[in-house]
């Protein structure tokens, strides 16, 4: 399916960069600048809806090529020449990144949400945007953690998080526009390099125990964290986004797969390369992040409400990125 690969590609890569690309299912063009213009406060939009039968023609933000997700005139420009009816906003700086300069996280994060919201609703979009367990905070409850309950995160990462929640049910009810928002849990890869998330130790962590035996952990051994394997994130993503609009009793929900610990992850690679060691030097900013995020995700409501449903767990997991990275360190040493 062409939009699976190319979220492959955007949220493979999400990690890694600051994102602020575009990719369209059409023809690609770059952005310009100006200043966004402002939704009239009588203006009333509603959304295009799609038959079985219907492509979506799609446009998506982020990591692909070098432009600026802060230009609203080519990004209106984009969406008309190319007759986009879906959007996926990717483009985001993440937490540690996001911590490390928070003016650009502020613009990239929240001006930029802006853009897309306007230009969504203006041209009647399906508008997806990813959300995170970074949205939670130390008051949240914590295992498990439900769709709806306090938040209050402390990064500007989550803040802006939470900021677009909120923007895009106003949005779906001030103005008709169909949003639709998943918050992630840590997403793992297999083909993408680890840059910038508090949960990247769990990516991290294959490519050391193929090439090396060993691998040095910056959280401690008992952090609990929800995680998914890419390939689910992606059904997930597609099949919110086609589910019938009836079916969405909330704008935002929770999806997870598996919850574990640098500790559990470590005894499941031990399973496979019996001489694999792992230490710890805990960073005590992605600790402090950490330590305020969810344990564990409710997601009772998808399950209930559009039939999600995980196919990864964390045997299978540790299985399919051993094979993928095995498979790599084996071609490299024979050529």
């Amino acid at each position: 399916m062409p939009v699976a690969r190319m979220l492959q590609q955007v949220v493979g890569q999400m990690p890694g960069r600051p994102a602020c690309g575009c990719w369209t299912s059409a023809p690609l063009a770059r952005f310009l600048g100006t200043s966004p213009r402002q939704i009239p406060a009588d203006a009333n939009f509603y959304s295009s809806s799609f038959s079985g039968t219907d492509q979506p023609r799609v446009l998506i933000t982020g990591p692909f090529i070098y432009s600026d997700i802060l230009d609203y005139k080519n990004l209106r420009e984009i969406v008309v020449n190319n007759r986009i009816t879906w959007l996926f906003h990717y483009s985001a700086l993440l937490s540690a990144i996001g911590e490390a300069n928070v003016s650009l996280a502020r613009a990239v994060n929240i001006t930029g949400l802006h853009n897309v919201l306007d230009v969504a609703a203006e041209h009647n979009l399906r508008l997806f945007v990813p959300s995170t367990i970074g949205a939670f905070g130390p008051t949240s409850p914590r295992n498990p953690t439900p769709d709806i309950c306090i938040q209050r995160p402390r990064t500007i990462y989550g803040v802006s998080k939470v900021h677009a929640e909120l923007m895009g049910e106003y949005y779906h009810y001030r103005y008709g526009l169909d949003f639709r928002c998943l918050r992630y849990p840590g997403i793992i890869s297999a083909d993408s390099q680890p840059g910038g998330g508090t949960t990247d130790y769990a990516v991290q962590i294959f490519h050391d125990a193929v090439k090396n035996g060993k691998f040095e952990c910056n959280l401690k051994s008992s952090t609990r964290l929800p995680m998914m394997y890419i390939d689910d994130c992606l059904r997930a993503t597609l099949e919110v986004m086609e589910a019938p609009a009836e079916s969405l009793s909330m704008r935002t929900y929770n999806v997870n797969a598996m919850s574990f610990t640098p500790e559990d992850l470590a005894q499941e690679l031990l399973k496979h390369i019996p001489e694999f060691q792992i230490t710890y030097n805990v960073d005590s900013v992605r600790q402090a992040i950490a330590d305020s995020w969810p344990m564990n995700f409710d997601d009772s409501n998808a399950r209930k409400d559009w039939g999600w449903k995980h196919d990864f767990d964390l045997p299978e997991l540790v299985t399919t990125m051993l094979n993928f990275h095995g498979s790599d360190t084996r071609v490299a040493q024979a050529n």
